[in-house]
């Protein structure tokens, strides 16, 4: 690849990523405040049915899913099939390999990994947080481990249900906000897009 259309490739990334980081104080409040509830639900259900040990675990792959779901509401990746769909496959696929291979997590761990990410790539659900939730299936207390396919409804699919429908609140409480807003950053990408191709 010429070098001129690496730094053309450089800046046109940069000046996206740019572009995210443009959020006013109103924008971080309401990151702040659906997050805080969202997690905090969580926390609070999950807390009575699983140790200590066990919800850090689980809110790890839900702590990342909460940047995208209240911090970044337009990328594709937080969108509601991308959030439900990419945890269920990632759980899912988890357990069975799990089940398949117990005893090798140095083979289990990178394969429930890399088939999640595959299998949402192909069912149009990437979700980046869902390879977490594939790999608390294989790196979990026994307790989680005890639940099989348990696992992929409770606490998986109830704890996203919990930062989904939080994100329809509090990412719908202003006018500037709204969600699901696939549409618009597509949109807003391709703008920026062209605008690049025009300056270079």
């Amino acid at each position: 690849m010429p070098t001129s259309k690496i730094k053309r490739s450089y800046r046109k990334t940069r000046y996206i990523l740019y572009k995210e980081t443009l959020i006013d104080y109103k924008e971080q409040f309401w990151s702040f405040l659906g997050s805080f509830v969202g997690i905090g639900l969580i926390a609070f259900f999950q807390s009575r049915q699983f140790s200590h040990q066990d919800a850090v675990y689980l809110i790890g792959s839900f702590g990342a899913s909460s940047v995208l779901v209240y911090g970044i509401i337009e990328s594709p990746f937080s969108q509601p099939r991308n959030l439900i769909g990419g945890h269920l496959i990632s759980a899912f696929i988890g357990v069975s390999i799990n089940y398949l291979l117990p005893h090798t997590m140095y083979i289990a761990a990178p394969l429930a990994v890399s088939l999640s990410i595959v299998f949402m790539q192909i069912t149009k659900t990437l979700h980046p947080p869902g390879g977490a939730t594939a790999l608390i299936a294989i790196i979990g207390t026994p307790r989680i481990k005890d639940l099989g396919y348990w696992y992929v409804l409770s606490p998986v699919l109830t704890g996203v249900l919990i930062l989904f429908f939080t994100a329809l609140i509090f990412n719908n409480m202003t006018s500037s906000r709204k969600y699901p807003a696939h549409s618009t950053y597509s949109k807003r990408y391709h703008k920026i897009i062209k605008r690049f191709k025009r300056n270079n």
